[in-house]
C-alpha cells in the first residue's frame, strides 16, 4: 500500500482528498503541526508527497525545498493561484506535477497513480549500474557521479536522462519523453518538459556535463556520444 502525505492546511479538503485516495487503497497522512513538517515526513517516510502552496508558518515552496535536500520522493503541488509562475517554480524546485484548484478529483487521482506507476515500476526495471561519457549513472539511487563529483536527480529527470543515454547520438522526441514521463498529455503543459530538462541541464553542468544534453529544435533532444 502507497503512502502518501498530504499537506493541506484546510480541513475541510483535507479529508475529502484522503477519502477519495483512501477509496484508492492509498494511505493518507496529514500534518499536525505545520512549524515541524519535515519531522512528520521523517515518520511517515511516504511514497508520494501533495503540498498545497498556500500553508501556515511557511509556504509550500520552502517545503519543497527543504524534503529536495532529503529525497526525492515524488512531489505533486497543489495551489488556488493562477500565476504561471507558481508551476514554473514549482517545477524548479523539483516538483513532479501540479494541479490547480478547483479540480475534478478524478485528474488528481489519475496524475497519482500515473506518477507512483512512472516511478516505482521504473526503478524496478533500472537498479542497474549504467556509465555516459565520464560519469556512472545509479539509476536506482537517482545520482550521477564522475572525477569532479557527484548530483542528486529527481525521479523524472531520472527518466529524462536514461532514455537519452539509452539512445546515444539519436534524437529522442518530446512527444516520445511527454509520454513517459506523464501518462496523460491532457493535463501536462509543454513547457513542463521543458522546465524539467533545463533543471537537468543546470544539474549536469554542476559536474562539467551541461553540454552533453543537446536540443534539437522542433524535434527533441540528445545525449552526445563524446563531448
Amino acid at each position: 500500500m502507497f503512502k502518501i502525505l498530504l499537506i493541506e492546511d484546510d480541513i475541510s479538503l483535507f479529508q475529502e482528498i484522503k477519502d477519495r485516495l483512501e477509496h484508492w487503497s492509498y494511505k493518507v497522512y496529514g500534518i499536525s503541526d505545520f512549524s515541524q513538517v519535515m519531522q512528520e515526513f521523517a515518520l511517515v517516510k511516504p511514497d508520494l508527497t501533495i503540498i498545497d502552496i498556500q500553508l501556515p508558518k511557511f509556504d509550500g515552496f520552502h517545503w519543497c525545498r527543504m524534503i529536495r535536500d532529503h529525497s526525492n520522493v515524488p512531489i505533486v503541488f497543489l495551489s488556488s493561484r493562477d500565476h504561471p509562475t507558481d508551476m514554473v517554480m514549482s517545477m524548479n524546485l523539483g516538483a513532479d506535477d501540479f494541479v490547480q484548484k478547483p479540480f475534478h478529483f478524478d485528474v488528481l487521482i489519475a496524475k497519482i497513480q500515473a506518477i507512483l506507476r512512472r516511478v516505482y515500476h521504473y526503478s524496478s526495471e533500472a537498479s542497474e549500474l549504467k556509465t555516459w561519457l565520464d560519469a556512472t549513472i545509479d539509476r536506482e539511487r537517482n545520482r550521477v557521479t564522475n572525477e569532479i563529483g557527484a548530483i542528486e536527480l529527481t525521479k523524472n529527470e531520472i527518466i529524462i536522462l536514461g532514455m537519452l543515454i539509452e539512445r546515444k547520438n539519436k534524437v529522442v522526441t518530446r512527444d516520445e519523453l511527454i509520454n513517459r514521463l506523464w501518462d496523460d498529455q491532457r493535463f501536462v503543459s509543454d513547457n513542463t518538459l521543458t522546465v524539467n530538462v533545463n533543471r537537468l541541464r543546470k544539474k549536469l553542468a554542476e559536474i562539467a556535463l551541461g553540454e552533453a544534453i543537446q536540443t534539437k529544435v522542433g524535434q527533441g533532444y540528445m545525449a552526445l556520444e563524446k563531448l
